[in-house]
């Protein structure tokens, strides 16, 4: 007798369940897993993974307490390795890159959506390696960043004089201020300067949902790939659906400004942009290499924006709440630049609190609390434990920057700890941490760095950041968001000039850099 769709995707969840289990005791007769929490049958550890909205870091973290500095769960035969321990994780993931560089396909936001065609989500291979090279030539090193100094200097203006006018959307700013720097250095785009601007919404949009797909178990079809088989009609399957309009979404994020380029250098008006030089630089005629250019300028975007925003945050939100770090770092730039003109990553030399103000800001919150995951390519033993391949391998690294060992009382945004001064040897730098590892560490942390430099010199510079007027304190607290990229909790402060001098310096850069016409009535014509 035939089977019917539904019956024919029982059958094979049946096998795939059954191949899994076999599959997992062949392993269990080799090596032990490292040790986790004991499983149900079938399921194993699904009641073990985070829940919705918490914050995944912490919830690892009690692994430790349970089971040492490597631990597993194992969810319909997927095993999850979880470190706890930073020397573990530079061990796997830089001296060992040649087996745990790839990354799982997590058959949701990956192959559904699309995000497996951007480097972050992109498996270890030729497409990788091409779209890395792209961006290594941009913005892979101090030196290339550097050609965009007059670029981040605008914007930055730009920034503080949103900022002065409407103190209250400061997030808004944020994002507008990072978006505008990476879409014109991507695309040569100049974004609405007093609006939304369509591109800068698009993407904001896209990278929501991405920080909610690539959350490992988040979608049922991630832990049991053979459901994608089932028919649309059949209940519990309206993830489809989210599947499908996330990916239009993805698409068209990443096609519009790939044509607004094309149209562009076809008119002979285009603004020279790292799309610009990649379709100059290859064969036009080759779907390959164009498909690979079109999504190495998205990953660009993606790579560093959602992640600078959040980190830029944070710094708000740490000087609204430490007003003494804030006042420290108020003096070092008197001091050293004085109160007639804003710092420049020209004095960053001479600014060693602000340098620190940095790293603490990336410590205190790194920006991608668990990372991405890694995947094994290869079976491979670590501390005694087998490790199998196709693992998940995930580094806690919200821990390693809370490690207590390493950054004594790590719940304090204390930059001190990382000056040295008599009798005090400077603590690890988290950029060692919280940009990634190895083979995949982020392309976009050179130019988040000197964006994340300039935002917090000349914010300190010219403002004031304290807590509400009002006496909501309840509204400013280090409180974290869950996600694969994590933002601080909405909170409110209150942000105004130093004084009437910092004030007139603020409103002096509208001569500087004078506002520039969007090209969003472009799209809007394209798009007719």
């Amino acid at each position: 007798m035939a089977l019917n769709a539904p019956s024919l995707v029982l059958a094979l969840g049946i096998a795939y369940v059954a191949a899994t289990l076999l599959r997992n005791q062949l392993n269990k007769a080799r090596q032990p897993l490292p040790p986790g929490p004991k499983g149900l049958p079938l399921v194993g550890n699904l009641n073990d993974l985070p829940k919705p909205g918490a914050f995944e870091a912490q919830h690892w973290l009690e692994h430790k307490k349970l089971y040492g500095p490597i631990s597993s769960v194992t969810v319909f035969g997927q095993s999850i390795i979880i470190i706890n321990d930073a020397q573990i994780a530079f061990e796997l993931f830089e001296a060992r890159s040649s087996k745990y560089s790839s990354r799982p396909k997590q058959l949701f936001a990956s192959e559904l959506v699309g995000w497996e065609n951007t480097i972050g989500m992109s498996p270890y291979n030729k497409r990788f390696r091409a779209m890395r090279k792209n961006l290594a030539r941009v913005i892979g090193s101090n030196s290339a960043v550097a050609q965009f100094g007059d670029l981040q200097a605008a914007e930055a203006g730009h920034f503080l004089l949103h900022v002065l006018r409407s103190p209250e959307n400061l997030l808004d700013h944020i994002r507008k201020a990072v978006g505008t720097v990476v879409l014109k250095i991507a695309y040569g785009y100049t974004a609405e300067p007093h609006r939304d601007d369509v591109l800068i919404t698009m993407v904001g949009d896209a990278m929501d949902k991405f920080a909610r797909a690539a959350v490992p178990g988040a979608f049922i079809v991630d832990l049991l790939p053979f459901l994608n088989g089932l028919p649309d009609w059949m209940p519990g399957t309206s993830w489809k659906k989210t599947a499908r309009q996330w990916a239009s979404e993805l698409m068209r994020v990443t096609d519009v400004p790939y044509t607004f380029v094309k149209h562009q250098m076809a008119q002979g008006t285009y603004q020279a942009s790292f799309l610009s030089r990649l379709i100059e630089a290859g064969e036009d005629t080759d779907p390959e290499v164009n498909d690979i250019n079109k999504w190495s300028a998205m990953s660009l975007y993606s790579a560093g924006a959602d992640t600078t925003v959040s980190a830029i945050a944070t710094f708000y939100l740490a000087m609204t709440i430490y007003p003494e770090v804030q006042r420290r770092a108020q003096d070092e730039i008197d001091r050293v630049v004085g109160n007639a003109r804003l710092p420049t990553l020209a004095d960053r030399n001479e600014l060693p609190y602000i340098n620190a103000i940095v790293k603490e800001t990336l410590r205190w919150h790194p920006v991608a609390p668990m990372g991405l995951p890694h995947q094994s390519t290869e079976d491979d033993i670590c501390e005694g434990y087998f490790i199998p391949k196709g693992s998940m391998v995930f580094a806690n690294v919200w821990h390693f920057t809370h490690d207590p060992d390493r950054h004594p009382n790590p719940e304090a945004f204390k930059p001190e700890r990382f000056l040295a001064t008599d009798g005090h040897t400077p603590e690890p730098d988290p950029h060692k941490f919280v940009f990634g590892f190895g083979r995949r560490v982020c392309p976009g942390s050179y130019l988040a760095d000197t964006t994340l430099f300039l935002t917090i010199a000349q914010s300190l510079a010219v403002f004031n950041m304290s807590r509400p007027e009002n006496g909501e304190d309840g509204q400013c607290k280090p409180e974290f968001l869950a996600g694969v990229v994590s933002h601080p909790s909405p909170f409110r402060n209150a942000i105004k000039p130093r004084s009437p001098q910092h004030e007139k310096l603020i409103k002096s850069l509208e001569d500087i850099y004078p506002w520039q016409q969007s090209d969003g009535e472009v799209l809007g014509n394209m798009s007719r």
